[in-house]
């Protein structure tokens, strides 16, 4: 089974990128969730979205997962 990667939309920014942007969390941080999501998804065969991860963290509060998720949405709507 051959398993196709996700195609990003031209302009389309990713969930850790615009919690860096907006001042959310720092790059460190972002590079230490990205971690934990790899290692849990060979560990456990299990993945978890980056937002919950940072929130699970105190990094990140549920309010500003919003903000971010509704930005994606806002920028994928404007692009189709």
């Amino acid at each position: 089974m051959t398993v196709e990667p996700a195609k990003i939309i031209y302009g389309e920014k990713r969930f850790g990128f615009l919690a860096v942007k907006k001042g959310f969390i720092i790059q460190e941080q972002l590079i230490n969730a990205l971690g934990v999501q790899v290692r849990e998804e060979f560990e456990s065969d299990s993945h978890r979205l980056l937002g919950e991860i940072l929130y699970h963290q105190g990094v990140m509060t549920a309010n500003q997962i919003e903000e971010v998720l509704k930005n994606i949405w806002e920028n994928k709507s404007s692009l189709e």
